[in-house]
């Protein structure tokens, strides 16, 4: 059977950054070992995979998978498999609106807006379908954290900021880091925690490479199949519980950017928007740009 496919880079105006992601429509009659399979020739860090939904209302069903194991969400797929369906399936009523695109993903259904900007790349961005939750166990030490990430016991926490445990549909272990300096000597060890369905470790700091970003961080997944992601959607939405935790802002809307990708060649932007209310996380969102680069068929 012909599949038809498209790769996309994410969080991007620019081909050739951001986070490559591989979308494939016409997916019924796929497996998950099938599915698994793909995303590991892919070698991408998530192929997205494209059904009808399952309530007509919503726009398609979709699994998402790493090289090695599949998540119930993820922020690039949904940013750019929204991306992508208004394109290919509407880009007449694209071009003159904004149009929502829901996706029903393992966390549950995620209403994203896609937006056709004259000049520039897709834009979407989607309310987040599971607020962030601190997880109920405690972080590995500094020193167990240092090692596995190839820095000092010293280079780890600054202001407020302590290594702490947030999901928002996926786990991950926040580790503050001292300086821009710091985060680029980084390289992923043997990181006691990672395991397959372990959290991911997401490195961040406050010394930035971009004028108007608030955070640069990195994302080591070596046990999802990912040595390190250009852009991690689902971490910067569960960051959104660290920044309430560590930041405490003031109640209202704030909106904050993250870089990420740097280190490898492929620069991303990912927004994050948050609410609070009575010092309580009321609502969050993610949102960026998508490039469609490449297309084709899968013959399986």
């Amino acid at each position: 059977m012909t599949r038809r496919f498209f790769t996309l880079d994410v969080f991007t105006e620019t081909a050739l950054a951001g986070n490559p992601l591989a979308v494939v429509l016409d997916s019924e009659g796929l497996g998950d070992a099938r599915m698994q399979a793909i995303a590991a020739e892919f070698n991408l860090s998530e192929t997205v995979f494209v059904f009808e939904p399952r309530n007509a209302i919503n726009s398609a069903s979709v699994r998402i998978f790493t090289p090695a194991r599949e998540l119930p969400f993820a922020g690039h797929p949904t940013v750019g498999t929204a991306a992508l369906l208004a394109h290919v399936r509407s880009p007449d009523a694209l071009a003159v609106e904004v149009l929502t695109i829901v996706l029903e993903e393992r966390v549950g259904d995620v209403a994203c807006v896609v937006e056709h900007r004259a000049g520039r790349a897709l834009a979407a961005h989607f309310g987040l379908p599971k607020l962030p939750e601190r997880l109920d166990y405690a972080p590995p030490s500094k020193a167990e954290i240092a090692a596995g990430v190839g820095l000092a016991p010293q280079d780890i926490g600054f202001d407020r900021h302590e290594p702490s445990l947030y999901s928002a549909g996926a786990p991950y272990l926040f580790i503050p880091v001292r300086s821009l300096q710091a985060i680029g000597r980084a390289r992923p060890g043997a990181m006691s925690w990672a395991g397959k369905d372990g959290p991911a470790a997401y490195l961040y700091t406050k010394e930035v490479a971009e004028p108007g970003s608030a955070y640069h961080a990195r994302m080591f997944g070596g046990g999802w199949g990912v040595a390190e992601d250009p852009a991690t959607g689902s971490a910067a939405a569960a960051f959104a519980g660290v920044a309430l935790a560590f930041d405490r802002p003031d109640d209202g809307d704030h909106r904050l950017i993250i870089e990420q990708g740097y280190e490898m060649g492929r620069p991303s932007l990912i927004g994050l928007g948050y609410t609070v209310e009575d010092g309580r996380l009321r609502s969050a969102s993610i949102g960026g740009s998508a490039v469609i680069v490449s297309s084709g068929a899968l013959d399986l």
